[in-house]
């Protein structure tokens, strides 16, 4: 069994908070983002947070210091972008395996440091695998709606890589995650099986959807259950769903695969929906508050948080369900 799983066994555990808005916080210029190495590089790089691993290393360090401090379990490395298909807008796809690697050392290095500050609390670092910018299963044509922008055999490939490249910078968790397409998923579930066979690896893998409004459906068009059921032949360390919603919209769909899924459950909700400037208004009170709410009503294995949420979200969080129990996990399907 993995050391994590044990874990889960007895209290719930707690994942970081948001790596883009702590970065947005830091107002970086276009210079800021390229560092020495990419000065003249001929394509603008701002907004390409990822890159930032190598180019601002100790700013990402910081922010997963931060984390830490506040009482995360589980870090996420700065990878979320980090694949062929979503560095291609910025014409660096070369870079796809030196920032998997060079993220996922970052997190690693600032997680075994807390956990030799503490033994008792060891860290976790997941691999963070985002669900690219193109859908698998839609078209982006509204005149041509047989075209794909991309293949599940190109995702495939991209998604190997990127967990080859995680793997070998030492991630304990893959985690795929904000999954709007569940053929994208399923591309990723591939590559990774199929990169834990040919290394040799026990790495779990967790998996965690997006729901994009009221009607409970991803973009593509699955309910949270067919969802679960759709991606449940990977056996995940856990299910869940993050971004998108707040705490509050996202309670009937937690709920729902507390009733249904037979692995652990997460959730990493929004500080709230983004308000007219794009910014998010949760307090961490108030967060806290609808979280508990879930821990209380045992829907809950791993909780954290996504867009807008700070550590002080993630404090408020642990001080609230710190000492409630862990989901039980229902014998359905076994």
């Amino acid at each position: 069994m993995h050391k994590i799983e044990r874990l889960l066994q007895d209290r719930i555990l707690f994942l970081d908070g948001a790596m883009g808005t702590m970065i947005q916080k830091h107002k970086l210029s276009e210079e800021q983002y390229r560092g020495q190495r990419f000065a003249d590089y001929q394509h603008n790089l701002k907004g390409n947070n990822d890159l930032l691993s190598i180019t601002q290393p100790h700013i990402i360090t910081e922010i997963h210091n931060q984390f830490l401090e506040a009482g995360a379990d589980i870090i996420e490395t700065n990878s979320f972008n980090s694949t062929a298909v979503s560095m291609a807008d910025y014409h660096m796809e070369f870079l796809v395996d030196e920032l998997n690697v060079t993220s996922a050392k970052l997190a690693r290095n600032a997680a075994d440091t807390y956990t030799a500050k503490n033994p008792d609390k060891p860290r976790f670092v997941a691999g963070s695998i985002g669900p690219t910018n193109k859908t698998a299963s839609l078209s982006p044509d509204v005149n041509n709606p047989g075209y794909r922008a991309v293949s599940f055999d190109d995702l495939v490939a991209t998604y190997r890589q990127q967990t080859i490249a995680l793997a070998k910078g030492g991630v304990d968790i893959f985690l795929i995650e904000t999954v709007f397409d569940t053929l994208n998923c399923k591309a990723a579930i591939f590559a990774i099986l199929e990169v834990k066979e040919e290394m040799g690896l026990d790495t779990p893998i967790m998996i965690s959807g997006t729901i994009t409004d009221a009607s409970g459906r991803t973009l593509s068009g699955q309910t949270v259950e067919a969802f679960w059921y759709s991606v449940s032949h990977a056996k995940p360390l856990s299910i869940g769903l993050n971004c998108a919603l707040g705490a509050d919209q996202m309670r009937p769909f937690i709920k729902e695969l507390s009733d249904k899924a037979w692995c652990r459950v997460s959730a990493h909700p929004n500080a709230g929906l983004p308000n007219e400037f794009g910014e998010y208004d949760e307090t961490p009170e108030s967060m806290s508050k609808v979280v508990g709410e879930f821990a209380s009503s045992g829907f809950l294995n791993i909780v954290g948080g996504c867009c807008g949420t700070t550590p002080e979200h993630l404090k408020a969080i642990i001080d609230r369900v710190q000492s409630e129990k862990p989901r039980e996990i229902p014998l359905l399907g076994l």
